[in-house]
């Protein structure tokens, strides 16, 4: 008889039980998938502010004397050094693929956080020890010391300011240290919604006191179906999915991510041989014309015959029917396609994402 495997829980499990969190496995972490409902989750960001445990991400750190040529070499970004400046940025394999896609922040001259997706922290972190030692850098996987609440929306900063003045000063994409509740910690101006709004990484005890007292702010607590409607339509892709190991970042409609100019980073010389010879497929977004929910799996069919295949999917409050998938690269933005949704093929659209920008 096969054991179940036990799920990883964050320190928020309790208080999202009590909000009313429907608890799913995540990637062997036990997360609300929602409380009050995916439409009225992703208004409240949209409109006014929600807040998601997202305690499951990961957080290395790198420090030494080499820490920034190190992060130059491991990213095929450029990654920026200037204080408590973020950069987001891809791993990549020899071959050019994507390892993960993450987030770098310049804590000091010698050491930066670098915020990863949950389920890549071990991969992510054995890759950058096996290349860390000619850089003579130490790499340190913190993840377990750290929990981390995301606030997003229109009003997420104003409402923050309230506990933590002086947070509306900080630039998007940079990073401060914090002290909250008498406890140090981090913030950033950073999310995965499309949205305006921080990410709190605190120790676990502190990180149930900031819950508390968010939900006595009005902020809506939300589930990992808002945040991936969210995350879609504001066109960030879903690591696993939309990006793997067997996709470039240029395939991924990432292409900005590469600075070929820099000197030499991990998967460079892939890179420039799979740009110059062209590539058959990409990565762009759908929207359905007609009633219907497309999800990751469904084919992409141009002129009755298969052409693609989504890699996401999902009923939008904004849009209806959308999603992302990779594509016959002869086919442009614009064209007429059909979506095969429960054995029908539904008409929809070729769009480039994002979906949904907003004015932050």
């Amino acid at each position: 008889m096969k054991s179940t495997p036990t799920l990883k829980t964050t320190a928020l499990r309790q208080a999202c039980e009590k909000a009313g969190g429907k608890m799913v496995d995540f990637h062997g972490w036990l997360l609300p998938v929602q409380f009050d409902g995916i439409l009225a989750e992703h208004k409240a960001v949209r409109e006014h502010a929600g807040m998601f445990d997202v305690s499951h991400m990961g957080q290395l750190v790198v420090e030494g004397l080499n820490a920034w040529p190190f992060l130059q070499y491991i990213s095929c970004n450029h990654i920026k050094n200037g204080p408590a400046e973020g950069t987001y940025f891809h791993i990549l394999t020899e071959k050019g693929t994507i390892i993960d896609d993450a987030i770098s922040f310049c804590l000091a001259p010698e050491k930066f956080l670098i915020v990863v997706n949950a389920a890549c922290v071990e991969e992510d972190f054995a890759w950058l020890k096996k290349h860390a030692g000619t850089f003579h850098v130490t790499v340190r996987n913190e993840s377990n010391q750290w929990s981390m609440l995301a606030v997003q929306g229109p009003h997420a900063v104003e409402i923050i300011n309230r506990i933590l003045p002086g947070v509306q000063d900080l630039p998007r994409f940079h990073i401060s240290p914090l002290t909250m509740f008498e406890t140090d910690g981090y913030v950033t101006r950073t999310g995965y919604t499309g949205e305006d709004g921080v990410e709190i990484m605190l120790p676990a005890a502190q990180i149930t006191q900031l819950w508390d007292v968010l939900l006595e702010l009005g902020v809506k607590p939300c589930g990992l179906g808002a945040r991936d409607v969210l995350r879609l339509e504001a066109g960030y892709l879903l690591n696993g999915e939309d990006a793997n190991q067997t996709r470039t970042p240029y395939e991924a409609g990432c292409g900005w991510v590469v600075k070929l100019a820099k000197p030499d980073f991990i998967g460079k010389a892939a890179l420039e041989a799979k740009k110059a010879a062209g590539f058959k497929d990409r990565l762009v977004g759908f929207v359905l014309k007609v009633p219907g929910v497309p999800r990751a799996g469904c084919k992409i069919f141009a002129d009755g015959k298969e052409a693609g295949v989504l890699t996401s999917g999902t009923f939008s409050p904004l849009f209806k029917g959308i999603g992302v998938g990779y594509l016959d690269s002869q086919i442009p933005v614009g064209a007429e396609v059909e979506i095969e949704v429960h054995t029908r093929r539904l008409a929809a659209q070729v769009v480039k994402p994002p979906f949904y920008k907003n004015r932050v």
